[in-house]
């Protein structure tokens, strides 16, 4: 086996692991394939210190095995989708930051991510999601875009981008080239976006060359097919068409590309996670991301390996694609260094908090008063994706409003049945004020058959919508509407707040809900 090659090889996978610790399989596979890169996930940290630890760990590794240090990954785009340990200052989703109708938010947002991120050893954040979100029935974009128009995406994204930047975290600007417009999950499907290039270019495209030309660092590509762009039956990752041929040339971006997870089901079952990967070194991608498999991982890099030693791979191309990643790790010495204190501190929280508040957006009746018997119902939080982070089963909506604001209260399924649709009713029959918690009505339809049956009681009636905003599409006359975005407890003490009189709803909804 040739040294040199396998060198360039291990440098352009970024690889992820199970645990807290770094398992025998990675280092296997950093000494023998010399990995030089790595993603965490949720489940890989447990505070600020053990997450600084790991970090430090993993670049101990790469030190020694590859001579280079590592890019070190995460998906921390804030909200519904962090990475971050809970004692660090977790920004608000994308569409909440774009209701505080300040896009000076966003560049905020980005800045104290980045600051938390590289604080903790974490030097590339797979942020902002540039994807506009013109489906309502999206079920892994939603409240992670920052609106339905190229215009909103682009006003919130490209702060975002300057703020990460700034921090000194490499930003990535994804899903290329565009996951909005499909109601299919790449992690569970093969989705399909049927536009021609001057359609994409009008729409999809547009902040793509904007963040492009704003200085992005990197690009994440989507496994969903173009069948217009590249008529061959693989998705974007693996098209040669649309990396090299639009992304490379048409938008003329040089920085680093990488692929999405390619353990999820669009390759994996479609294609073969390392027969995808080797397309999508063909097609210019530059890193190849295998999030959870440190020995899948592996076969990828002797696929890889096989495939440039056989001429395969052009090994001019190869070694053009590593100079973009050893241009991004020679950058890091150069980029701002923050005190682990910073990571999670009092001024971070409190910058965050009041910007979640900010967010909270009215819709609708005006706010009722609670009286003396307020009834709370809803369901617990789920992962409506797998891009999502895990749900915290011990905050439920209903128990924690009834325990703050008293009243009684019940917990619905996420997807209710006539039978509990008409417990829950019978539940409020007696009650002052209804307040019901969604998220994702609109695509568990058994909660909006739940909104409708409360409202019809014609009692006074508040719907808070804890994801995305397209379950108030559908609010009945009367009913108050409020969007908070976000399932988590921040949220909840703002929902609770409106309903209380301590605070007043200034977000605003640019966005089409139906």
């Amino acid at each position: 086996m040739n040294e040199q090659l396998m060198h360039l090889v291990g440098q352009r996978m970024l690889v992820g692991f199970p645990g807290t610790v770094i398992p025998d399989s990675l280092r296997e596979v950093v000494r023998k394939y010399k990995v030089g890169n790595f993603i965490l996930f949720s489940e890989n940290v447990v505070d600020r210190a053990q997450a600084r630890d790991l970090c430090d760990q993993l670049q101990k590794l790469s030190l020694e095995e590859t001579g280079l240090p590592a890019l070190i990954a995460a998906d921390q785009e804030g909200g519904i989708v962090n990475r971050l340990p809970k004692d660090c200052a977790v920004a608000p989703t994308a569409l909440a930051v774009a209701a505080t109708q300040n896009p000076g938010n966003a560049y905020v947002a980005g800045k104290i991510t980045g600051t938390e991120l590289r604080a903790l050893g974490i030097n590339f954040d797979l942020a902002p999601v540039l994807d506009i979100n013109s489906n309502p029935q999206n079920p892994v974009i939603g409240a992670r875009s920052y609106g339905d128009t190229p215009e909103k995406v682009c006003e919130y994204a490209l702060p975002m981008i300057h703020g990460l930047n700034d921090a000194g975290v490499f930003s990535c600007a994804k899903h290329f080239p565009g996951h909005g417009d499909t109601a299919v999950d790449s992690h569970l499907g093969l989705p399909r976006v049927d536009k021609s290039l001057e359609e994409l270019e009008q729409c999809e495209l547009v902040p793509f060359r904007a963040a492009a030309r704003a200085g992005v660092s990197a690009v994440m590509t989507t496994h969903i097919l173009f069948p217009q762009l590249d008529d061959s039956g693989v998705p974007a990752t693996m098209s040669r068409p649309i990396i090299t041929g639009i992304l490379r040339e048409k938008l003329g971006f040089e920085g680093l590309v990488t692929t999405d997870c390619m353990m999820m089901q669009a390759i994996a079952t479609f294609y073969g996670t390392v027969k995808g990967c080797v397309a999508a070194a063909n097609a210019g991608v530059d890193m190849m991301c295998i999030s959870h498999d440190p020995v899948l991982a592996g076969e990828v890099c002797e696929a890889l390996y096989k495939a440039l030693e056989n001429g395969d791979l052009d090994e001019g191309e190869f070694r053009a694609s590593v100079g973009r990643i050893r241009k991004c790790k020679d950058q890091l010495a150069e980029m701002p260094e923050p005190a682990f204190e910073l990571a999670g501190c009092e001024a971070f929280h409190n910058t965050i908090n009041a910007m979640r508040a900010a967010g909270v957006t009215h819709m609708g009746a005006p706010v009722p008063a609670l009286g003396d018997k307020p009834y709370f119902t809803g369901c617990y939080p789920f992962q409506p994706t797998l891009a999502s982070s895990p749900v915290n089963r011990s905050l439920c909506f209903a128990d924690w409003m009834c325990n703050q604001l008293g009243g009684t209260c019940l917990t619905t399924s996420i997807d209710p049945d006539d039978d509990e649709i008409a417990k829950s009713v019978s539940a409020a029959e007696g009650c002052s004020c209804i307040v019901l918690g969604t998220y994702n009505g609109h695509i568990k339809r058994g909660q909006m058959k739940l909104l409708k049956a409360l409202a019809a009681l014609g009692k006074p009636m508040v719907v808070a919508a804890l994801r995305n905003p397209y379950d108030l599409a559908e609010l009945p006359e009367g009913v108050c509407g409020l969007q908070a975005y976000e399932y988590n407890l921040s949220s909840l003490r703002n929902v609770a707040n409106v309903l209380t009189g301590k605070l007043i709803p200034t977000g605003k909804l640019d966005l089409k809900l139906s």
